[in-house]
């Protein structure tokens, strides 16, 4: 059990929760035209839930979307906590699921035990790689990894915070040290310090230290009063736009900030559409998962499924940032054109962004 050791601390007994999720399915269970309609598209969340306004509710429209224009059986199932993954992942198994997805890198270990002991049936892991027991990638050839580059886009958010802020001071905070978070934190902090550099400022970051690898959790990703906690922190050293990499979490950060007439960068979907905070959002830096997730099931579907690992990154538009929305008149045409610049240098590959949690 080689993720009991990360993640002893948030283990805990609840009751096991199933839920197929979307739109009403027909008699055969599909939504869409029918042309699949023997395959089952099936997924797990983590304890977030579907309505996390991030990566599982992201994770999930992509699901939807394959029923709706690939005419694909999906089954959703909602993990309360840790304890869940398993048993819903076996639960799925049963089902006679033809690709299950886990989301996120909690589930790592249900979904590569599963895989490894059901090799007729697909699996793919938003967030994470498969590991040994050491640790060690490897390769399952039922198996897909999704991942993200997020400190791609996440240096251009730093970078905007950084050109953006009125005091002079910033912040990041994450729900659990794993690499699917700190990637965001250290690239966030890169862009802050090559906006610094650039322009002969010194913006503070509160809540990480790339060198380090060290800052600001909260522990989960279900507990709001922790971000609105330690957001309020951040807030009293002086930070004026916060950045919370905690999916639900971020929604006490958002509670902060709005009482302080404070501004978010929100991860994963765009915070503007997603939630009722969007008067608070600079940015967003997102990922593409919900594509993604189609893109898999399409190929899945379509016989052409394969290990070979996803990788979204700026230059196949799998990351990115949102649009500014109602911010759009408040960021200076200068910073608009620095931000397109080093856009376009990461995308050549003239800067690479670096992290140790990027995907190798």
């Amino acid at each position: 059990m080689k993720r009991a050791t990360k993640f002893a601390a948030l283990a805990g007994a609840t009751a096991l929760l199933l839920s197929a999720c979307g739109q009403a399915p027909d008699e055969n269970g599909a939504t869409g035209d029918g042309e699949n309609v023997d395959f089952k598209a099936c997924m797990v969340s983590d304890e977030g839930g579907w309505d996390d306004q991030s990566f599982n509710q992201s994770g999930h429209e992509g699901l939807m979307r394959a029923a709706d224009e690939l005419g694909v059986t999906p089954i959703a199932v909602e993990s309360q906590a840790e304890t869940d993954f398993g048993p819903n992942v076996d639960n799925l198994v049963q089902q006679g699921c033809n690709l299950i997805i886990g989301v996120g890198f909690k589930l790592e270990e249900a979904i590569q035990e599963a895989a490894e002991a059901n090799p007729d049936i697909n699996f793919a892991l938003i967030d994470s790689s498969f590991t040994d027991e050491d640790f060690n990638p490897v390769t399952i050839d039922n198996a897909k990894p999704i991942l993200f580059n997020t400190s791609e886009a996440a240096f251009l958010a730093g970078f905007l915070a950084a050109g953006m802020t009125e005091t002079g001071t910033v912040a990041t905070f994450g729900g659990l040290q794993i690499p699917s978070v700190s990637i965001f934190m250290d690239g966030f902090y890169d862009g802050v310090q090559q906006f610094n550099e650039d322009n002969d400022a010194d913006v503070t970051v509160l809540g990480w230290d790339k060198a380090a690898q060290t800052g600001s959790f909260t522990g989960d990703f279900s507990n709001q009063a922790n971000g609105q906690n330690l957001t309020q922190g951040f807030i009293d050293q002086g930070a004026d736009i916060i950045m919370p990499v905690a999916g639900p979490v971020g929604l006490g950060a958002a509670a902060a900030a709005s009482d302080a007439g404070k501004r978010l960068i929100w991860v994963d979907a765009d915070g503007f559409l997603t939630t009722e905070h969007g008067d608070l959002m600079i940015t967003s830096v997102m990922k593409q998962i919900g594509a993604a997730v189609f893109d898999v099931i399409d190929a899945a579907a379509a016989g052409n499924f394969s290990p070979e690992p996803y990788v979204g990154t700026l230059e196949n538009e799998g990351v990115g940032l949102a649009p500014f929305h109602d911010f759009e008149g408040e960021v200076p045409a200068e910073l608009v054109e620095q931000l397109d610049a080093y856009k376009a240098k990461i995308i050549s590959g003239e800067l690479v962004i670096e992290s140790p949690s990027s995907p190798k």
